[in-house]
Parts: structure tokens; C-alpha cells; sequence
């Protein structure tokens, strides 16, 4: 395959990841040499080293100096690779909230039909480390025990996407987290009872099965996260 265009270090780079996604290069297979492939694809041997920088950096090459380079053993996942992507080009943290907002409401109408007794005994034990937190002011469990309150509701969905890109957005706003709790609690006259007093009626509607409700349940409590971040954020 020759390649001839002003930017032939992307295509070489794109037709080097097709032959790994394709399985013609497995984990650990080591790749010709710059000056093989330099030769296969009719460029120079600067296109082939920026080709290979690339993938290198986005985690599929594994370049040895000395000792060639090789198809990494363990490769990235796309599908939360392409997630991060797409919530890095979010325009503020309202944008990925509401994103959330629209995937937990989902989540928690399928986690009611799909839930099983392990899940509702998981939510149980985090709802009451959520009290046990708020007993003795423990401010960094209670948001610990919040967002895998969150995550668990996801999980039971029995949706992979789902957790994946949840997973994802969590990972973009996992430092406003202690921040949003803090302007909830003091907007709220500090009543933190409320806030735990919310994530038990969406177990219970999640353990009744009550899809709608759960929905609903998770859409408000969401909406006042929203509404706390757009009143009392810079």
C-alpha cells in the first residue's frame, strides 16, 4: 500500500491500527522494521516513526529502544477510549450533568426490572454507610458510599454501555463531587438527612420494581444537583 499525501503519517497510522484491530498483528507480535514499513507504504522514514509515536501514545505500541516495537499485550478500550473523547469536548460541567441526568434515569427504569437480590443487598449496604457517614459527619464516605450508590444503580441495569459510560463522565467530574455535596448541604440549611432520605426512595422504588418511579426519583434528585452547580458554580 503506497501512501502519498500530506498527511501520510495519519494514514499510516490508521492502516497500522486496522491490521491490529483486524488480528493480522496480535499482543506481543513485534512489527516490522521503520525501514520495512517505510519501504510497504512508499513514505519516508520520518511518516513511519510519527505514525508510530502516535499509536504509542494512544496506548497500542509498546516502542523499545535497542529492541523494536511491539503490539501491546494489553490494548485499550475502545469503547471508553471514544467516551473520553467525546465528554473532553464537553462546554462546561453542567453539559456532562446533564448527561448523566438523561443516562442514570435510563439506568435506574432498567435497573427495576432487571435487579437482582445481590444488587438490592449491595444498594442496601451502601445506604447505610451513607447514614453511618452522615452519624459521625464522615463527609468523605458519604460521598464515597453517593457515588457508588450511583454506579451500583447502573450496574444493576444489566447494561455494559450503560456502566461504561457512566464510568467515563464520573471519571471527567470526580473532583467537583465533595464540592457539589458541600453547596447541596448548604443550601439545604445543612440537612444532609435529606439528601439519604432522596437515595432511599429510589431503593425502594428500584427493589418495588417501580420503573417510573425510579426514573422520576433519580431526575429530581439530579436536577437539584444541576440546579445547586448552576446557581452557586462561577
Amino acid at each position: 500500500m503506497k501512501i502519498g499525501t500530506a498527511k501520510s503519517h495519519e494514514l499510516v497510522a490508521e492502516h497500522l491500527l486496522e491490521r491490529i484491530r483486524s488480528g493480522e498483528w496480535r499482543p506481543g507480535d513485534r512489527l516490522p522494521s521503520v525501514v520495512e514499513l517505510a519501504e510497504a507504504y512508499g513514505v519516508g522514514r520520518s511518516t513511519i516513526r510519527e505514525a508510530v509515536s502516535a499509536l504509542k501514545a494512544t496506548g497500542w505500541l509498546d516502542v523499545r529502544h535497542g529492541g523494536g516495537t511491539f503490539i501491546r499485550k494489553e490494548l485499550p478500550n475502545e469503547s471508553k477510549s471514544a467516551a473520553d473523547r467525546l465528554f473532553r469536548n464537553a462546554g462546561s460541567l453542567i453539559e456532562l450533568l446533564q448527561v448523566r441526568r438523561a443516562l442514570e434515569i435510563g439506568a435506574a427504569s432498567l435497573a427495576a426490572q432487571h435487579r437482582s437480590d445481590e444488587h438490592l443487598r449491595r444498594l442496601r449496604q451502601l445506604l447505610e454507610s451513607m447514614e453511618t457517614s452522615l452519624a459521625h459527619g464522615d463527609t468523605t464516605g458519604g460521598e464515597m458510599a453517593d457515588v457508588a450508590f450511583h454506579r451500583a444503580i447502573v450496574e444493576a441495569s444489566g447494561n455494559p454501555l450503560f456502566l461504561q459510560l457512566i464510568d467515563s463522565l464520573y471519571d471527567r467530574f470526580e473532583a467537583t463531587i465533595k464540592q457539589t455535596r458541600e453547596l447541596w448541604f448548604y443550601r439545604e440549611n445543612a440537612t444532609a438527612g435529606r439528601l439519604l432520605q432522596e437515595h432511599r426512595s429510589i431503593f425502594d422504588a428500584i427493589e418495588k420494581r417501580d420503573g417510573r418511579q425510579a426514573s422520576e426519583l433519580v431526575g429530581v434528585h439530579l436536577d437539584k444537583v444541576i440546579d445547586v452547580l448552576r446557581t452557586a458554580l462561577p
